[in-house]
């Protein structure tokens, strides 16, 4: 049996898991160092003993910015190889975090799947697989069985839950008092309000918040902390409702640390560009520096089809600002299921953006990154440049779709090549453009 209930828990207690030994050489940080903040709960290392294939990986805003993929079942798409497709896309992509937000058809049996195959860190929202699972009216659903499913994806060996414990009697009804102009958008946030509304009864997973934090500790599940309010417009961003539920998140990050479970803050959502700094230092002071996931934020409202820009040019502020870890947005965002190739458009634009605040905070390795891109570009290697891409594939594939004339040149600007000239003139050579 561990010495330790959870990664937290062997922190305290001065113990360097196998799991705080991966993370601390990927991240180039010292070791002792690591295991000193996620004693404080500042980093987290989702890893749930009953995944056995792990890769494990830290999210902390001391440490590169994590990138999490959305994907699985839905009524009208319940192709479990599709969705398979995506999950081997997205880690041969980079992508750090798979999250499970099926919503039909045998859930368990691709929840499973996942667990048995799949090496990134996987998360649930377990709310969404009651409903499902359970099969039944939503107000017939009780107290007990919200509480099972939460059991049962312990169990399977999922990493992290998404639980929607703030949007308790209080802030539901501080919602109501202040209506706002896109209501709820959460999916797993608007199931509990209309749970307890139906009902009358506090949210389950806030009254038995105890119960809930012994489930994640015997099997060192990670919380993250649902915002069922988060904006889901601009107009909405830092409103009352937002802000309200925030402190209740703080109030339970503390609980949470105190069963030695790991915790993680869900945040905004959509919020316009001046505001996402200020929402990030709030947070990171109510929440004690748990680390932060935003789900974007996308920065306007108006991009249906590209809301993987607005999302990636909201997300590399946020990491830059305080949060860690960064949920995708897909071009079918607000539209559809996104389709295999939407789902690596998505991962890249996150990748981008968590690579340029790794960039802008400092981080070891980070601009090291780019300053051997610009070497290779310098020496006009294309070899070089495509291993170095982002996306190698799609570099390539441009490149060969448009061949110049001259291999130490482009079609863009040809003989007329500042790179190109200036290295020949520097060689001593002579700049023979219009040769």
């Amino acid at each position: 049996m561990n010495e330790y209930s959870t990664q937290m828990d062997a922190a305290r207690k001065g113990i360097i898991t196998p799991e705080m030994e991966a993370v601390s050489t990927y991240e180039r940080m010292d070791v002792q160092e690591l295991r000193e903040l996620v004693a404080k709960g500042q980093i987290a290392i989702p890893a749930n003993r009953n995944h056995k294939c792990l890769k494990p990986y830290g999210i902390g805003n001391r440490l590169k910015t994590k990138i999490n993929v959305n994907l699985g079942t839905s009524r009208d798409c319940l192709d479990l190889d599709v969705e398979m497709q995506k999950v081997q896309a997205a880690i041969d992509m980079g992508a750090e975090a798979i999250m499970d937000l099926s919503s039909f058809g045998d859930t368990q049996k691709f929840r499973r799947r996942l667990t048995s195959e799949c090496t990134a860190i996987l998360g649930t929202v377990p709310i969404y697989d009651a409903v499902v699972y359970y099969n039944k009216a939503l107000k017939d659903i009780t107290s007990d069985e919200w509480m099972e499913i939460v059991k049962m994806h312990a169990e399977d060996g999922v990493d992290f839950m998404t639980i929607h414990c703030g949007i308790n009697r209080a802030t539901a009804d501080r919602f109501k008092q202040n209506l706002r102009h896109t209501n709820i958008v959460s999916r797993g946030g608007s199931i509990i309000f209309a749970w307890m509304e139906l009902t009358g009864n506090e949210n389950p997973f806030y009254e038995r918040y105890d119960e809930l934090l012994d489930i994640c500790e015997k099997y060192d599940v990670t919380i993250s902390l649902g915002d069922a309010c988060r904006p889901g417009s601009i107009a909405d961003a830092g409103d009352i409702s937002q802000i309200s539920e925030l402190v209740a998140l703080g109030e339970l990050t503390q609980r949470a640390w105190e069963h030695n479970v790991q915790v993680m803050i869900e945040g905004p959502g959509h919020m316009p560009l001046n505001q996402i700094r200020a929402n990030m230092e709030i947070q990171q002071t109510v929440c004690k520096g748990a680390p932060f996931y935003v789900l974007g934020p996308l920065v306007t409202d108006v991009a249906p089809g590209y809301d993987h820009i607005t999302s990636a040019i909201g997300g590399a502020i946020a990491a830059t600002y305080g949060a860690s870890f960064l949920c995708y947005v897909t071009p079918a965002e607000h539209l559809r299921l996104p389709t295999v190739e939407d789902v690596k458009e998505g991962i890249i634009a996150s990748k981008i953006a968590a690579h340029a605040a790794d960039v802008a905070k400092g981080l070891p390795g980070a601009a090291e990154w780019d300053y051997q891109m610009s070497e290779a570009r310098r020496e006009l290697d294309w070899e070089k440049q495509f291993e170095l891409a982002m996306d190698p594939e799609k570099a390539r594939r441009y490149r060969s779709e448009s061949t110049p004339e001259r291999e130490d040149t482009c079609t863009m600007c040809g003989k007329m090549c500042a790179v190109r000239n200036i290295n020949k003139i520097l060689r001593g050579e002579d700049v023979d453009i219009m040769d």
